[in-house]
């Protein structure tokens, strides 16, 4: 089975959600870019694909899909289910823990590091990365 078999329901709602969408496959990965025009249309995505692929294990889909309007210094909100939002010191899960901020909390975006990771600052201070899943760019 192809890669693009494997994730046709993630690629068809990248197709009808995404703008700029480039859809490739390298090396045993398929790679989905371009920009989502929402949160709720990135984390529709980040559902599909977890749905095929539980615990995002097989590491054979790179994701690198923006939000519109999430731009340098601006603010975003935390939109975690229900716990509070893990800041940490380095893009990873692997990082340690350097602070929280909690769910309806609007923090600032610092930068991008990746399509995963951006680098907040709360209103106290405390600076790190979060997993950018979890926070929706304000207009």
């Amino acid at each position: 089975m192809s890669l693009q078999d494997k994730y046709k329901a993630l690629i068809e709602a990248a197709n009808s959600g995404v703008s700029e969408l480039r859809i490739g496959e390298s090396e045993g990965v398929l790679h989905i870019q371009g920009t989502a025009p929402t949160a709720d249309v990135k984390n529709r995505l980040w559902d599909i694909y977890g749905s095929i692929d539980p615990n995002f294990l097989t590491g054979d889909v790179v994701m690198d899909v923006d939000v519109a309007g999430a731009v340098e210094g601006s603010k975003v909100e935390v939109v975690t289910e229900s716990s509070n939002l893990n800041i940490r010191k380095g893009p990873g899960t692997d990082q340690p823990i350097v602070g929280k901020a909690a769910k309806g909390e609007v923090i600032t975006l610092v930068s991008k590091a990746n399509d995963q990771w951006w680098l907040v600052r709360t209103n106290d201070g405390e600076e790190g990365y979060s997993y950018a899943q979890y926070l929706n760019p304000l207009g």
